[in-house]
């Protein structure tokens, strides 16, 4: 890592434990949390095999934890899961297939769509609505009565895409809905 003290909101990246967030700095470490470690990690200032990722200037006030600085890491971890894209496996009978939409009028032609494409699109759309489950719950300005109004919409579009469930590979990916079922 640099000589130079990042700041609080710091991203790196760890050769053991992926990308991170500098949430505190003591004297001769930083406190990271690690996104696969779901938890933090003391590393040494000096630790060579860091990578600078996004760098955020230390000030004087980084000696303790305001607020302020929880929010900003949080920001930040927030907008890398924006552009973190998770592996999710298709079903093996479903790569290198085919979805054709055949309308109703003979005279048309077909439309055929690989369904790794397609799945592709479900899953950022599964994705897109897990972050903005987490704004709104991370939302300031709204009530809970809000909150609770526009979580129940997300809900029931969960429950509305249950129908493509079939395509994941693995059940833990999949759509739930209000009532947890497909």
């Amino acid at each position: 890592m640099d000589k130079k003290t990042l700041g609080i909101g710091s991203r790196v990246d760890h050769q053991h434990f992926g990308k991170g967030v500098i949430v505190d700095i003591a004297a001769e470490f930083y406190i990271i949390w690690f996104k696969s470690q779901q938890g933090t990690k003391s590393i040494s200032k000096d630790y060579a095999d860091i990578k600078t990722l996004e760098e955020v200037e230390a000030s004087a006030t980084n000696e303790t934890i305001t607020i302020a600085d929880i929010e900003q890491a949080m920001h930040n971890i927030l907008d890398q899961r924006l552009n973190d894209m998770q592996m999710v496996p298709i079903g093996l009978k479903w790569k290198r297939g085919m979805m054709i939409l055949k309308p109703g009028d003979p005279t048309m032609a077909t439309k055929e769509i690989p369904i790794d494409t397609f799945f592709h699109k479900i899953v950022m759309v599964r994705d897109r609505l897990r972050v903005m489950e987490q704004k709104i719950n991370a939302n300031k300005v709204m009530t809970d009565d809000e909150k609770v109004d526009l979580q129940q919409y997300i809900t029931a579009i969960y429950g509305s895409l249950t129908t493509f469930n079939v395509l994941f590979r693995e059940a833990h990916h999949q759509f739930k809905g209000a009532g947890g079922k497909d």
